[in-house]
């Protein structure tokens, strides 16, 4: 099951970008719910350390996925 599992790469290659995409919009969400709690009360340090963690990763995946595309197309 495994071996048929691996030879179909596409269905692995979209399951990936699936798991992607909802990773990135709940780091999205994450992000405004921070920025929300934020503006009522000083947020914790565990809070402020996701925060910018997480805002990080955001950043870092757009460029990393953004350079990709340029060296597809080139």
């Amino acid at each position: 099951m495994l071996k048929s599992l691996l030879e179909n790469v596409d269905f692995l290659e979209n399951v990936y970008q699936i798991s992607i995409a909802v990773l990135l919009l709940y780091s999205v969400f994450s992000v405004r719910l921070f920025k929300k709690l934020k503006r009522e009360r000083k947020l914790s340090f565990f809070e402020y350390t996701m925060y910018i963690i997480i805002r990080i990763a955001i950043f870092l995946w757009l460029a990393a996925f953004s350079l990709l595309n340029m060296a597809d197309i080139n």
